[in-house]
């Protein structure tokens, strides 16, 4: 049975969430970031969407800031561990 392809980081402002994939392809690690907004139904059960309401759309940019700069720190991390990796091969 496969491992479920969850999200590295997740990232919430109130309703709104920033979850952070790692994708693998030809051997290099890229990131890619989804965005939704959490609401409950009539019936009480918890749906996300992708469409946001006008007083979304400050958390949600405050959610793509926060994830470009972890981003950043992950690609940062992965290349010193490569460079580590590299001295102690050397």
């Amino acid at each position: 049975m496969s491992k479920p392809n969850r999200p590295v980081i997740d990232l919430r402002i109130g309703a709104v969430r920033a979850a952070i994939w790692a994708n693998d392809h030809d051997g290099e690690t890229y990131h890619t970031t989804s965005f939704s907004r959490l609401y409950k139904t009539d019936e009480g059960d918890w749906r996300d969407t992708v469409s946001f309401r006008r007083d979304d759309l400050l958390p949600l940019a405050k959610l793509a800031d926060q994830a470009h700069t972890r981003i950043l720190e992950l690609q940062k991390e992965a290349r010193e561990a490569a460079e580590e990796e590299n001295h102690a091969e050397a």
